[in-house]
Order: C-alpha cells, then sequence, then structure tokens
C-alpha cells in the first residue's frame, strides 16, 4: 500500500496543476495522498500562482466530494462497506456526528484533518441535501487550501514548518463560528411569530 501511495503521489507532482486537481478530486471520495503535500510544493515552486492552485484544489475537491455524496446515494452503505473495508467502524460514529450535528460535522470534516471522504459518502447514504453539501464543501476545503496557499505566498519556507498547527488552529476557529452563526440562526428563526390562525378558528370562519 505505501509502495502505491508513492507512485500516486509521485504522478500527481509530475503533472503539477493537473495532477493536484485530480488528487483533490480523488481524496475527497477514496484513500489517496492528501493533496495538501502537493499544494504545499507548487506554493513554495511558485509562489506567484499560489492561489491559482488554491482555487484548484478547492474545485477538485468538491466535485470530488460531490462525487462520494452520489456513490454513497447510489450505492449505499454496502458499497460503502466494500470500499472502505479497514473504516465499517467509522461509519457509525460518522452518522452519530450527523445525528447531534448535522451540517457542521461535514463543515469540521472539510477544515479539519478528519477524514473527507467519509463523509462525504455518509452525505449521500444518509441523503442530506447534495446543494448544501457541496456548499460547505467549498466553504470548508476552500478556506482549508487558500489559507495555505495565501501563507506560503507571503512567508514561504519560514512559515513552512508551522502550517499544520496554524491549519489547525483557523480550523478550530471556524467551526466555532459556523456553530455560534448556526445557533443564532435557528433562535431566531424559532422566534418567529406564528401568523398562522389555529385549524379550529379556520374552520369556524369558513362556516
Amino acid at each position: 500500500m505505501h509502495e502505491i501511495f508513492q507512485g500516486l503521489q509521485t504522478w500527481f507532482e509530475q503533472h503539477g496543476a493537473l495532477g493536484l486537481g485530480l488528487n483533490a478530486w480523488l481524496e475527497s471520495f477514496i484513500v489517496v495522498p492528501p493533496p495538501d503535500i502537493l499544494l504545499i510544493a507548487l506554493d513554495l515552486a511558485k509562489p506567484q500562482k499560489a492561489l491559482f492552485y488554491a482555487t484548484i484544489a478547492t474545485c477538485g475537491s468538491a466535485f470530488g466530494g460531490l462525487t462520494g455524496w452520489l456513490l454513497g446515494r447510489i450505492g449505499g452503505r454496502p458499497f460503502f462497506n466494500w470500499v472502505f473495508r479497514n473504516k465499517k467502524d467509522m461509519f457509525e460514529k460518522v452518522e452519530l456526528m450527523y445525528q447531534k450535528w448535522g451540517t457542521i460535522a461535514v463543515a469540521t470534516a472539510a477544515l479539519t484533518p478528519v477524514p473527507y471522504n467519509i463523509f462525504a459518502w455518509a452525505s449521500g447514504i444518509l441523503n442530506m441535501n447534495w446543494f448544501l453539501f457541496t456548499l460547505i464543501s467549498i466553504f470548508g476545503r476552500g478556506a482549508r487550501f487558500f489559507l495555505v496557499s495565501t501563507l506560503l505566498m507571503f512567508f514561504g519556507e519560514t512559515i513552512k514548518l508551522y502550517l499544520k498547527e496554524i491549519v489547525l488552529a483557523v480550523s478550530i476557529l471556524l467551526v466555532i463560528f459556523y456553530i455560534i452563526g448556526f445557533k443564532l440562526f435557528n433562535k431566531g428563526k424559532n422566534k418567529q411569530p406564528n401568523t398562522e390562525k389555529p385549524l379550529v378558528e379556520q374552520e369556524k370562519e369558513n362556516v
């Protein structure tokens, strides 16, 4: 497996931006090397194109997430268990996170090192709205890739050693802001007055 991963990584690197897009696409629904490795290498080689590379990675990852969603929707859990034979127990954990947090769980997976490909499949299996899932994917994956590229564009090698910690810290903050915003939105929604008359009163008026 290590040799296969190494071969894939080499192939992706040899094809530059195209390899990055393909890497980001595949990593969002199957197990391959994360695109962050190639993104960092490309950003350091050509800092002036860092934001372009971040865009490629974001688009590829968003399409990959939608591919995972479709596979989960069509193939269901049996297909998931066949593809992720060594991670069957992960689905139960993901399902519990969905039941408790909903879209917040997807946003967390998109931003952080949590296996995003499993969440992509689970979103299809659990019938999450595909448009909402894609929006969260673009936001989450985009925030992650653009943060990495922006830091490397301005600070280069000097920031490389601290990238993992910085990305994780910022991701946690973004998830916290998302949770706060989500709760405030729901709170405001619940406070809206109910202008509809009870069914009994409507029947009386009709009489």
